[in-house]
């Protein structure tokens, strides 16, 4: 299958590898025999039913839980071997956008953008601030350093969400259901955000989501799941194409399956 080369992406090297990858919880397969490749500096979206694996994918791909079987390589390295501390530093070039944004409520919005600085640097506090104070304002949020997460519309939740995943400037971008919630203007907003970072940073962006008018926009890539296996895989157009009735139909719904 081709792949656009837009972005002025490196496809020289594969960012991630999924590669024969089954997983189970208790006597529920949820993944089986599934595998994939995402070019480097590309945008891949994750399209299928609810429950078909799609957010354990992307823990796989951070190393949050371990596969039954296969393996799971990230910038070269599998993941599934890496002891805690090699695994901890794959991770800092690695940004995870919750489907909640998932902020710590207990600190302000500029301390959450903050905090994987603080965890994963020796800058002084000052330079933390000021990096973290810069990322706001490029995402919009610039007077709202000092306020609590509680206080903020679900869309600037998620714009601080994906200003603390970038907050250690990662190579590879996770991002689950960034649509959850929102409403189709606000939703758009973040689809041209993702964009521009997949542009400007050319990073590799690994999305999941059921929302079909944001995964035609935002990806280069689509794989669909569907009973814990690849069901097919390609561009949008290959993907409207496809020999499989549910995958078209899912390409044709307005938001997804």
């Amino acid at each position: 299958m081709s792949v656009p080369i837009h972005r002025g992406q490196d496809v020289s090297q594969p960012a991630i590898v999924v590669e024969s990858v089954s997983k189970s919880f208790g006597s529920r397969t949820v993944l089986n025999d599934f595998s994939f490749t995402v070019p480097a500096g590309t945008t891949f979206v994750l399209l299928g039913r609810s429950g078909t694996g799609k957010s354990v994918t992307l823990k796989l791909i951070c190393g949050l839980i371990k596969p039954d079987a296969g393996t799971v390589t990230v910038n070269g390295a599998d993941i599934t071997k890496l002891e805690s501390r090699e695994l901890a530093e794959t991770r800092k070039h690695m940004g995870f956008l919750f489907q909640s944004a998932a902020l710590f409520d207990s600190i302000s919005v500029g301390e959450n953008v903050a905090f994987p600085l603080r965890r994963h640097t020796k800058k002084a506090d000052a330079e933390i601030r000021d990096q973290a104070q810069a990322l706001l304002e490029k995402l919009g949020l610039g007077k709202e350093y000092d306020s609590m997460p509680g206080d903020l519309s679900g869309g600037m939740r998620k714009r601080a969400g994906i200003a603390r995943a970038l907050a250690v400037d990662p190579s590879i971008l996770l991002v689950d259901e960034p649509s959850a919630g929102l409403d189709p203007i606000t939703s758009r907003e973040i689809d041209e955000l993702l964009i521009e970072i997949g542009a400007n940073r050319q990073a590799t962006l690994v999305v999941v989501t059921h929302n079909m008018p944001s995964a035609r926009r935002i990806a280069d890539q689509m794989a669909f799941l569907d009973e814990g296996r690849l069901l097919a895989q390609g561009t949008v157009e290959e993907m409207e194409r496809s020999e499989h009735q549910l995958v078209r139909d899912f390409m044709k719904a307005p938001q997804g399956g």
